[in-house]
C-alpha cells in the first residue's frame, strides 16, 4: 500500500503561528493532527494484506510446556497459522543477539524460542488470521499443558537471597562506599530516626496499547510501525534477533500514545509480528490487550531502611539508606534508588547500599523517574519525620541542610536554583502560615495537612545526529531519529529551528520517528532537549554558515568581509546586523544562487571534559495539601505547587503539562497505583483498569507550576535541562508528608490507601 510506505509527512504549525522563540510558550504544532485523527499510531497503519496476530500468555510463573494442542484454533475459519515455539521463523540463538540498547547485565528473554516458562504472563503461542475477531476466538482454543515448577514471587518473602547486582548497566552508578563514620555518628547523635518505607509494584499503562504493524514489500522489505521510545533500537533489536540485513527493515514511530518508560526497549508483540510476517510472507499486525499490557516490565516493589541522624541545631549528623529491590532471573535490573541520599543534603557521614532479589516475574522496567520516585520518597519521608524529632519546621531543617557543592564528590553543580525553588514554592503556597503541630486544623469531617518534599534528578546529555535542509521555496526540514512520545518534541525542535534561522514555525517541520533517520538516542531520562535540541541547533547553526557563505559570493556583496556574529536572521531574511535595512531573503539568495537546497549535518557529542568536573541536575520543591476524612480512609489532595528548576525552558506551555503530568502520577504513587500479585499464582490479580487505580479526574484539583529563573550551559548549549522525570520526584513524599501532618499518623507504605489510613499508625506504619 502506496499509503503506508509513503515518507512520513511530519506536522507543521499552523499558518499565522509566526515566530515564536525559545523561551516562549508555543502550542503542540501536532495537535491539530492529533485532535482530527490524523495522527497515525502503531495500530493504525494499513496495509492490502494484512493479517492480525493474538497472543496467548502462559498460565504458570514457571516451568515448560509440554504439549500445544492447536488444532481447534487452527479449524477456526480465517486463521493461518498458529505460531509456537515449534514451528516458528529462525531465531538467533545467543543471548548476546537479544540484548537492545539499554539492556541491562544477563541474558534477555527470548520470546517463543522454546518451551521454557520464566513468568505468568509469557507469550507461548501467537495466532494469526485474516481479522482480528477470528484470531481473538482462535486464541481462547489453544490449549497449553506444563510441568509446572516452584516459583518465588513475592519480595518480602524472599529478602534473605538478596545480592548485589552483576555488573552494571551503563547510567546506573553503583552506591559509593561508606563516607565519615555513619554507624557511630548515627548511634551518638542527639536526634535519630529510624524506619522502613515499602513502595509496591506500578505498572506504566500509556492510553496507547502495545502494538506493531508490519507492512511486507514484494522484496522481502520489512516497514515496521512500531510502539518505541526509539525506532533504531527497535531495528536494532529485530534485524539482531531474525537475522535480518539492516537495509531490509524499517521501523517507524511518528506518533506515540504515551510510554514513560515502557517503550524503551523492544516489547514482545514486535518479534512475534516480524516472524508473523516472515513465516507468512505478508503484512501483519499484533495488539497488546489492556490484561497484557500487565505482562512485560514494570516498576520495581521495593523495601527501604532508611536512618537519619542531627544534632541540637537540626544539621545532619548521619544518612544511612539501603534498598532492596526485585529483578528477575535473568537480567539484572539495578536503579539508582540510594545515591541520592549522598547527594541531596550536606552531610559527613554516609551509608548507601543497594540489593537484588531475583524473583520469577519479568524483567522490570524504567518508569517515570526510575529509582528517584521511591528513592526521594524515602529520604524525604525520613526528612519530614526527622523534623518533628527535632522540632524544626521541615523547610527550614532543608534549608539549614542545603548543599551547596555534591556531597558526595565535592563537585559544584552545574547550576542549582533549589534555593530560589523553595522560596518560590512556600511563598506561593503560603507555607509561613503552616501550624507545627499535626491534628492543628479540621474543616468538617476532614482533617487539613500541609507537607513538602524536595526532589532531584539527573540533567543528562547523550550524542545524536541532525540534519537541516533549506529548500528554494523558503520551507526548512530538519531531521533527527528522535521519538515524540507526548512530551513535546515535535514542537520545541520547530521552535529551535526556527529561531536559529529567523523562520515562522509554520515555515519549519521536524522529522521524526523513523530509523533511517540521522542517529538519536532513545527518548528517556529527559535527555531529549538537551539532545536532540543542541543537534538540532547546531546543525541550524551550520546551515547559517552555508547560507552565509552563499550571500558572500554574491556579486557586489554587502557580507562579503562580515563574520557570523555580524549579520542576522529574522523574519525569512539574511541582515547586517549594523544595519537591518539591508539583506536579502533567504527564497531570493537561493534563486540567485541557484541552489535547490542548502543542507548541513551535526554530530552533537557531549563535552565530557567538562561536564565530569560537574554535578548536572535538575531540583524541584513541592508542596501539597490534602483533607483526610479518618471514618472513611479517605484523602484528598487539594492543592499541589511544584516549582522546578529545570534549566533554561525552551517552551513554558509544554514544560508546564510535562510537570503537571509528573504530579498528578505523583498523587497516583502516593494513593491509587499498586499492582497486587497472588503469590499462589505467581501472577498480577488488577490487571486493568477498572481495578488498578490510576488518578482520575475527581483526583485532581488546583496545581500550580513554577519555574525558577537557571541557565546551564554545562548541560547543553542551550542551557536547558529536561523536565519529563523531575515534575514526579517528590510528589508522593509530600502528600505523605501532609497526610502526617493532618492526622498524626505516620504511614510508610504507599499507596496510601484508605485501609492504612482508618488503621493506628502502628498497623500502617511499614508493612506492606
Amino acid at each position: 500500500m502506496k499509503d503506508a510506505l509513503a515518507p512520513l509527512v511530519p506536522p507543521r504549525a499552523p499558518e499565522g503561528t509566526g515566530a515564536r522563540p525559545t523561551g516562549t510558550p508555543a502550542h503542540r504544532v501536532d495537535g491539530v493532527d492529533k485532535v482530527t485523527g490524523q495522527a497515525r499510531y502503531a495500530a493504525e497503519w494499513p496495509a492490502a494484506d494484512l493479517a492480525f496476530g493474538v497472543v496467548v500468555n502462559s498460565t504458570i510463573a514457571r516451568g515448560r510446556i509440554t504439549a500445544l494442542r492447536t488444532s481447534a484454533a487452527e479449524a477456526v475459519p480465517g486463521v493461518l497459522m498458529v505460531m509456537t515455539h515449534e514451528n516458528r521463523p529462525k531465531m538467533r540463538g545467543t543471548g548476546l543477539f537479544y540484548k537492545d540498547m539499554i539492556a541491562p547485565a544477563g541474558k534477555p528473554f527470548r520470546p517463543l524460542y522454546d518451551g521454557e516458562v520464566i513468568y505468568s504472563g509469557q507469550p507461548v503461542a501467537l495466532v494469526i488470521a485474516e481479522t482480528f475477531e477470528a484470531a481473538r476466538h482462535a486464541a481462547t482454543l489453544v490449549q497449553v499443558d506444563y510441568e509446572v515448577s516452584p516459583h518465588q514471587t513475592n519480595l518480602m518473602d524472599n529478602l534473605e537471597r538478596a545480592r548485589k547486582p552483576k555488573p552494571l548497566k551503563a547510567g546506573f552508578s553503583a552506591p559509593p562506599k561508606d563516607k565519615g563514620e555513619p554507624d557511630a555518628a548515627w548511634r551518638n547523635a542527639r536526634f535519630r530516626t529510624d524506619a522502613h518505607y515499602y513502595s509496591g509494584t506500578e505498572h506504566h499503562n500509556p492510553m496507547e496499547l502495545f502494538a506493531t504493524t508490519v507492512v511486507r514489500a514484494q522484496d522481502g522489505h520489512l516497514t515496521v510501525y512500531d510502539k518505541t521510545q526509539g525506532s533504531q533500537n527497535s531495528r536494532w533489536y529485530v534485524s539482531h534477533v531474525l537475522g535480518l540485513p539492516k537495509r531490509m527493515v524499517t521501523v517507524r514511530n511518528p506518533y506515540v500514545g504515551g510510554a514513560f518508560g515502557s517503550g524503551l526497549r523492544p516489547q514482545y508483540q514486535l518479534p512475534l509480528a516480524v516472524m508473523g510476517a516472515i513465516a507468512l510472507e505478508r503484512s501483519v499486525r499484533v495488539v497488546m490487550t489492556r490484561q497484557q499490557m500487565f505482562t512485560f516490565g514494570h516498576r520495581p516493589e521495593t523495601w527501604q531502611h532508611v536512618r537519619l541522624a542531627a544534632d541540637a541545631e537540626g544539621r545532619l549528623q548521619a544518612v544511612l539508606h539501603e534498598a532492596w529491590a526485585e529483578t528477575s532471573r535473568i537480567e539484572d535490573y539495578v536503579e539508582v534508588v540510594v545515591n541520592w541520599s549522598g547527594q541531596l543534603y550536606a552531610c559527613d557521614n554516609v551509608h548507601l547500599g543497594y540489593h537484588l532479589v531475583p524473583l520469577d516475574h519479568y524483567t522490570p522496567l524504567d518508569m517515570r523517574a526510575p529509582g528517584a520516585a521511591h528513592g526521594v520518597h524515602a529520604l524525604e519521608v525520613a526528612m519530614d519525620e526527622l523534623s518533628y524529632t527535632v522540632g524544626i519546621d521541615p523547610l527550614a531543617l532543608r534549608l539549614r541542610n542545603y548543599a551547596e557543592v555534591n556531597p558526595a564528590d565535592d563537585k559544584p553543580f552545574s547550576s542549582k536554583a533549589l534555593r530560589e525553588c523553595y522560596r518560590l514554592g512556600a511563598e506561593r503556597f503560603g507555607w509561613s502560615q503552616r501550624p507545627l503541630a499535626p491534628r492543628s486544623r479540621k474543616e468538617g469531617r476532614e482533617w487539613v495537612g500541609w507537607g513538602m518534599a524536595t526532589g532531584q534528578w539527573d540533567a543528562m546529555q547523550m550524542f545524536a545526529r541532525a540534519q537541516a535542509v533549506l529548500h528554494a521555496d523558503g520551507r526548512l526540514v530538519v531531521s533527527s531519529a528522535a521519538s515524540d512520545i507526548g512530551t513535546g518534541t515535535y514542537t520545541v525542535m520547530t521552535q529551535i529551528a526556527a529561531e536559529a534561522l529567523g523562520l515562522p514555525m509554520e515555515r519549519v517541520c521536524f522529522e521524526l520517528g523513523d530509523s533511517t533517520l540521522p542517529v538519536a538516542p532513545i527518548e528517556g531520562g529527559s535527555s531529549h532537549v538537551a539532545t536532540v535540541g543542541s543537534a538540532v541547533h547546531g546543525a541550524c547553526l551550520k546551515l547559517r554558515k552555508a547560507l552565509l557563505s552563499k550571500a558572500q559570493s554574491l556579486p557586489e556583496s554587502p557580507f562579503k568581509s562580515l563574520k557570523a556574529d555580524q549579520v542576522v536572521f529574522e523574519e525569512g531574511m539574511l541582515r547586517l546586523a549594523a544595519d537591518r535595512s539591508r539583506g536579502i531573503s533567504l527564497v531570493e539568495l537561493l534563486q540567485r544562487t541557484d541552489s535547490p537546497q542548502v543542507e548541513a549535518r551535526y554530530l552533537l557529542l557531549p563535552n565530557m571534559a567538562k561536564q565530569r568536573k560537574f554535578t548536572r541536575a535538575t531540583h524541584g520543591a513541592v508542596f501539597a495539601e490534602v483533607r483526610v476524612d479518618e471514618e472513611l480512609g479517605t484523602v484528598r489532595v487539594t492543592r499541589v505547587v511544584s516549582a522546578i528548576a529545570a534549566g533554561r525552558i525552551l517552551n513554558p506551555l509544554t514544560a508546564r503539562s510535562q510537570i503537571i503530568g509528573g504530579v498528578v502520577w505523583g498523587i497516583g504513587a502516593a494513593l491509587h497505583e499498586h499492582t497486587e500479585a497472588d503469590h499462589r499464582f505467581g501472577r498480577f490479580m488488577n490487571h486493568d483498569f477498572a481495578q488498578y487505580h490510576i488518578s482520575a479526574n475527581a483526583d485532581i484539583h488546583q496545581i500550580d507550576v513554577l519555574f525558577a529563573d537557571e541557565h546551564d550551559e554545562v548541560v547543553s548549549a542551550l542551557g536547558a535541562k529536561g523536565v519529563g522525570e523531575i515534575g514526579m520526584v517528590g510528589v508522593s513524599a509530600a502528600v505523605c508528608n501532609a497526610i502526617f501532618h493532618a492526622t498524626g499518623n505516620r504511614i510508610r507504605s504507599t499507596p496510601i490507601t484508605p485501609d492504612k489510613v482508618m488503621a493506628s499508625s502502628d498497623q500502617a506504619s511499614e508493612a506492606p
